[in-house]
């Protein structure tokens, strides 16, 4: 038996990275999957490859009639809405705060905000009738933690733990779980910054965020896919509001390697006497 066994999702942003990881996962443990991308080619690759549990389609989430559309096509065709996992994201706007177009910043918030917020909307009425489900989102250690990516993504981040919360107050009554995870730095396509990254950088990738992670490497999409499958299952059924860090201690602070020597070399504990009366 998996865990899953029986049930329906959507993944938006499911033929790659972190997506595609949580696609196999959840078909291999017994799940309907529809993957949601503007990737056609992968996303029909990946769905080929996965038999009759799974099924793509073309979805831009900042769009709301493709969203709605989307999870009407799972309850058409499967007949229910088990799990909702708002994934599709990107790097979004970069450079100094005087520099940054509105167009950019309008566009950073569509991807990564509203389109948690559309699928969250979408959700919840067939959810509601079916007294149970759960919503996840990916967010990310930047949600938590100032400095560790560019600002837009950041807040946008911070938003997406804000509404997770938010909403989980609000459909908690029906039985309708709302999470979050908050990755560190995971080996993607949108971590390396190219949709089809070389050896060598997704390596510098790997080399070079490794040491902020107190676990001295980087995540693998795997590692988040299986957090998701966690939220998704009955395993975390009294688990609800909650920004999941899975992030290789990242947000824990600084790891003690990188620490100055002297704050990591023994030495005997200075003693002062106070002056006596």
């Amino acid at each position: 038996m998996g865990t899953l066994d029986g049930r329906t999702a959507i993944i938006t942003g499911g033929a790659s990275g972190i997506g595609a990881a949580t696609v196999r996962l959840f078909v291999e443990q017994g799940a309907r999957v529809l993957i949601a991308d503007l990737q056609e080619e992968k996303g029909q690759e990946l769905a080929a490859s996965l038999g009759q549990e799974a099924a793509f389609l073309k979805v831009n989430v900042t769009r709301e009639a493709e969203v709605s559309g989307a999870i009407d096509t799972v309850v058409s065709r499967w007949g229910r809405l088990d799990c909702v996992y708002n994934n599709a994201g990107f790097g979004g706007a970069l450079g100094p705060i005087e520099t940054t177009p509105v167009e950019e910043y309008d566009m950073t918030f569509d991807v990564l905000l509203k389109s948690v917020f559309l699928g969250m909307k979408h959700a919840a009425p067939v959810m509601k009738r079916q007294r149970a489900g759960s919503i996840i989102s990916t967010a990310s250690a930047a949600g938590l933690e100032a400095g560790m990516a560019p600002h837009l993504y950041s807040v946008a981040k911070a938003g997406v733990v804000q509404l997770t919360k938010s909403v989980a107050l609000e459909l908690g009554e029906y039985g309708i779980r709302v999470n979050c995870i908050c990755p560190g730095a995971i080996v993607t396509p949108l971590a390396v910054g190219r949709p089809e990254p070389r050896a060598e950088q997704v390596q510098a990738l790997r080399e070079n965020a490794a040491r902020m992670h107190a676990l001295n490497r980087v995540g693998e999409p795997e590692e988040i896919a299986r957090a998701a499958l966690w939220l998704a299952s009955d395993d975390a059924s009294f688990v609800t509001g909650q920004a999941l860090a899975v992030d290789g201690g990242v947000t824990a602070g600084r790891p003690w390697r990188n620490l100055p020597e002297f704050q990591r070399t023994p030495h005997p504990i200075r003693m002062y006497r106070l002056p006596e009366e």
